[in-house]
């Protein structure tokens, strides 16, 4: 059960991440409303992409799982801070970054318990 979630949450951040890399006209409008540089998109989109590449890696090495979700945790935590500060967006836009932000957070507490 906790490989399948590492793998969606895995597959979801590598597709935001190319998505962001690739500047996704939809992405790129939604960047500045955050008021951020378009730089900065791609290369969270790179760190994205390398974050689900170590999670998917994560199942054959449990310390991958534990460096790409204290990783996850950051990006998403700047996440939700963008959607409600910054772009001063409803609360409802940040249901996803939110639930990334727990699996992420499970996954760790998972691996944690794996260590001991």
């Amino acid at each position: 059960m906790i490989t399948i979630m590492q793998v969606i949450l895995a597959v979801f951040i590598l597709v935001g991440g190319f998505i962001k890399l690739f500047r996704v006209p939809f992405q790129v409008e939604h960047w500045q409303h955050y008021q951020y540089p378009l730089w900065f998109m791609s290369v969270i989109g790179l760190i994205e992409i390398i974050g689900a590449i170590g999670m998917i890696g994560g199942i054959w090495n449990q310390y991958l799982v534990f460096g790409s979700g204290v990783l996850f945790i950051i990006l998403l935590m700047g996440a939700i801070h963008a959607h409600i500060f910054r772009a001063r967006q409803p609360i409802v836009m940040i249901i996803p970054a939110t639930i990334c932000l727990i699996l992420s957070m499970v996954m760790i507490i998972w691996n944690l318990k794996l260590f001991s």
